[in-house]
């Protein structure tokens, strides 16, 4: 039975995965990640975003990672293909390096739950 990988190992695997496909091999920043992954979500493809969509897009990112955790609700898409969530339960007050630790989880379960590299 193969030896189950540590968050730390998930996590590089998937920061390589961005370096190599995503950002022209630059590491990525954490919002870099949750921008790309609510574009992954939005679903229309390449396009140039204005910067207020480049927060929605994030926030999108958000709601779609912590639904498994319980804190959002999926609603439906908007005439435009946005997705739209309701808060199902508030966030609890973390500390920054407590979300950003919530967030590299969620990046990883979401990575897992969508099969983008089998190796995780």
């Amino acid at each position: 039975m193969p030896k189950s990988q540590t968050d730390a190992e998930q996590w590089n695997k998937i920061v390589q995965f961005f370096k190599e496909n995503l950002t022209h091999g630059e590491t990525p920043e954490l919002d870099t990640m949750l921008f790309l992954i609510g574009v992954q979500e939005l679903g229309i493809g390449n396009k140039k975003f204005k910067k207020d969509e480049k927060v929605n897009l994030m926030h999108i990112a958000v709601c779609r990672l912590l639904e498994p955790y319980g804190y959002y609700r999926f609603t439906g898409k908007d005439p435009d293909g946005w997705p739209h969530f309701e808060i199902i339960e508030q966030l609890p007050e973390l500390k920054a390096n407590e979300q950003t630790i919530l967030m590299k989880k969620a990046i990883i379960q979401y990575f897992k739950d969508q099969n983008i590299i089998s190796e995780l």
